[in-house]
């Protein structure tokens, strides 16, 4: 007894005196910080990353702002360590604080959102490396003498560094650090990637992109918050514009984010910036390998790296002095993030150029409905690019009217399309068919009892993938071997596909064309990301002639030799009550068309359609994309819908579909009555069950004008406390309705 008072009363002598307290954010969904002591001799201030104890546990927390709150220091808990990293600044702080509070989640979880690198936190380690001190060994051989004239410039190298420039072993470097001419040092960690030189080859810009670079570059200038929308058909030279307002940017000392939908695809892009400036610029996406996170979050937020390319996360990435953002392909639904925090990083990059006073562009080929009335009506400028690059043609587009142009009994190509792929292939030219559904069939059923193969976690048909001999489910990713007897049944070999798959496509291309190279490109790739990369090398190679392939293919790519696009299902993405339907179809269609012809050669698209009186497949086919925005604007104006009106998606789940139905209930009568806001609902969400777990769906609508999220926290203040298994999603200007 007396042992342990002992040591109670010098751990208590130990212990360092606490003088005040703070606020700390930390990664967990609590509405608001934490209040933690302060140690005497502890310096903090806001944006300080620091660890603090919560419960049994060490995390990494933010010191906040806000000061004191009139604790009594003694009674909290103090904070256990200060990182060595520059704090997250202040206009940091503000945008975390702005996001929590727009998309009504909890700050921590935005805050955790920044600091996706906690092994960052601290410096890296210096690296050993070896400097020559001169002198001559005895025994002098070409390799040493090698070593000795690399090294003579005076310079420090690593010891693989030196080897590999003198084209020697390691051994014969070391032998040269022990007989003393050479000396260990300690070098500061090289840079992820070299520091893009602005100068390093001029652009050659001609009369509509270097006006567009043009004004871009003086708004760099102003140094001031400002949105430009580049919007310039497929293959205009909207990227080598930007470029330009990029090197002003560099000029004038500041960081720059490129946001880009498919960061991990775009080898490409990489290339491209790297014969501008020289230089690569740093990566972020999920597919980066820890430790290289790692560096680019630590060189980010001390201002080595000067740009960095990356998805829609990158966004919270601490920069020091960031000075212009670029969203390429602002259209994209890849922006939105519907995981935890759900947020538009199209709409948050606004914001964040707001906050920090500094540009942003757009850019896309097909903006969307909110970007092009916000360019009419003056909050952006627009910056028109109407022709290509070079004077190259764009493709002339047609309609094949499928109900008088039908293919082959158990076929989905029609004729018409397959005479044309023949001529492109003959040519020595590439076709690309797009078909935006992976897999060989969306459906499986027997043609005996009529059985259609369900996923059991989930209301979606599972899809079959011939190659891999699976039935998978695209929901939550059950996979299942593809029986050969129905399990209801048990009737052997009456299992029929229902409907095309890329890779069904790709079964009837090679009986019409055996001796053509044909290359499927899909998400669910065997082999991941990196087979993808060697794959679009190989189609720009002109390695391919046959390219079959989902909306991977739509994003960017460029392809010299692609001279003919055929959509296989042009009606495919209409075929749903999304208000977005007409706005995402004439995206994806003119996207996909647009990778014809880039390089100047005569270029076809095709689109098989059985609606051609469609005003979606006029507009793709007579090029007036100004008619389709034109009547599409009226339509959500008409309806009150975004961008002139409101909407939030609230999604409650449950293990029961009694609980999530009643739960919603509640919700809906919890709401309050506000004059210009209503609330739809509950109702089944379309997609009724994913991952075991029943879903129902309530959509609130607003006028443009209406406090969405008072409403909301109104309405969540008043509604039944989550129990049991159920969840409530919350997001605020919904992308998906499903």
């Amino acid at each position: 007894m007396s042992t342990d008072s002992s040591d109670l009363f010098g751990a208590l002598l130990e212990a360092p005196p606490l003088n005040r307290t703070v606020p700390v954010l930390v990664p967990m969904p609590a509405p608001k910080p934490y209040s933690y002591s302060v140690p005497e001799g502890m310096a903090v201030e806001p944006g300080s990353v620091v660890q603090v104890p919560l419960g049994p546990r060490q995390v990494i927390g933010v010191v906040w702002d806000g000061g004191e709150d009139g604790v009594d220091p003694k009674k909290l808990r103090p904070i256990s360590h200060v990182f060595d990293c520059p704090p997250l600044s202040r206009e940091m702080r503000d945008f975390i604080d702005w996001v929590a509070a727009y998309t009504l989640s909890p700050p921590g979880l935005v805050a955790r959102m920044a600091l996706r690198a906690p092994n960052a936190f601290e410096p890296e380690p210096m690296v050993e490396g070896l400097k020559f001190v001169g002198g001559v060994p005895e025994r002098l051989t070409p390799a040493r003498a090698r070593v000795l004239e690399t090294a003579s410039d005076g310079l420090s190298w690593t010891r693989s560094g030196l080897a590999h420039a003198a084209g020697v072993s390691t051994s014969v470097v070391d032998g040269l650090v022990t007989l003393g001419i050479f000396e260990t040092i300690f070098l500061p960690p090289p840079p992820v990637v070299a520091v893009p030189d602005p100068d390093f080859a001029a652009a050659h810009l001609e009369g509509p992109q270097k006006e567009a670079a043009a004004e871009l570059v003086a708004d760099v200038r102003k140094g001031e918050f400002a949105v430009s929308l580049i919007d310039g058909v497929t293959g205009s030279g909207k990227t080598e514009v930007y470029f330009e307002a990029i090197a002003e940017t560099l000029k004038r000392g500041r960081q720059v984010l490129i946001l880009l939908p498919e960061i991990a695809l775009t080898a490409s892009f990489m290339e491209r910036f790297q014969d501008r400036f020289g230089a690569k610029p740093a990566e972020w996406h999920s597919d980066l390998a820890p430790r290289m996170r790692e560096k680019v979050w630590r060189q980010a937020v001390t201002g080595e790296v000067r740009v960095v390319a990356g998805a829609r996360s990158a966004l919270f990435l601490p920069f020091e002095d960031l000075g212009l953002i670029i969203v390429d392909e602002e259209h994209d639904p890849a922006y939105k993030q519907e995981d935890r925090v759900f947020y538009n990083a199209r709409d948050m990059a606004v914001v964040r150029g707001r906050i920090g006073d500094f540009p942003v562009v757009l850019v896309s080929a097909t903006p969307s409905v909110e970007s092009q009335v916000n360019g009419q009506s003056g909050r952006y400028s627009t910056v028109h690019l109407p022709t290509r690059f070079g004077d190259a043609a764009l493709p002339d587009l047609h309609l094949i009217d499928m109900r008088r142009h039908a293919p082959e009994r158990g076929g989905f190509l029609s004729p018409v399309l397959i005479r044309a792929i023949g001529k492109t292939v003959e040519g020595r030219e590439q076709a690309l068919l797009f078909l935006n559904r992976r897999g060989y069939a969306p459906l499986t059923l027997c043609r005996v009892c009529g059985h259609r193969f369900q996923c059991p976690q989930c209301s979606s048909w599972l899809v079959e993938h011939r190659f891999r001999k699976q039935l998978q489910c695209h929901q939550c990713g059950h996979a299942e071997r593809t029986p050969e007897a129905c399990p209801e049944c048990g009737t052997l070999d009456h299992l029929v596909a229902c409907g095309p798959g890329v890779e069904r496509i790709a079964e009837e291309v090679e009986r019409h064309f055996p001796e053509a190279r044909t290359i499927v490109l899909s998400s669910d790739i065997m082999g991941g990301v990196k087979r993808l990369r060697l794959e679009l090398d190989a189609i720009a190679k002109g390695e391919a002639d046959i390219v079959i392939g989902t909306q991977l293919v739509a994003k960017g790519h460029n392809f010299p030799l692609m001279t003919l696009v055929g959509i296989i299902d042009a009606d495919l993405g209409l075929a749903n009550g999304d208000p977005r339907a007409a706005e995402r179809t004439f995206q994806l269609l003119s996207q996909v068309t647009g990778r014809a012809g880039r390089t100047g050669l005569k270029s076809h698209g095709l689109l098989q359609t059985y609606q051609p009186q469609h005003p979606v497949m006029q507009a793709i086919v007579s090029g007036d994309s100004d008619a389709f925005y034109e009547r599409e604007i009226t339509e959500r104006e008409r309806a009150a819908l975004p961008p002139f009106g409101r909407l939030a998606s609230i999604i409650v789940s449950a293990e029961t579909r009694h609980d999530a139905e009643n739960h919603a209930r509640g919700m809906r009568n919890a709401a309050p009555q506000v004059s210009g806001i209503s609330v739809l609902g509950p109702a089944e969400a379309p997609l009724a069950l994913v991952r075991g777990r029943h879903r129902f769906r309530l959509l609130v609508h607003g006028r443009r004008n209406s406090d969405m999220q008072g409403f909301l926290r109104a309405m969540l203040s008043q509604s039944p406390k989550e129990r049991g298994s159920v969840q409530v999603q919350l997001d605020i200007d919904p992308q998906s309705f499903l």
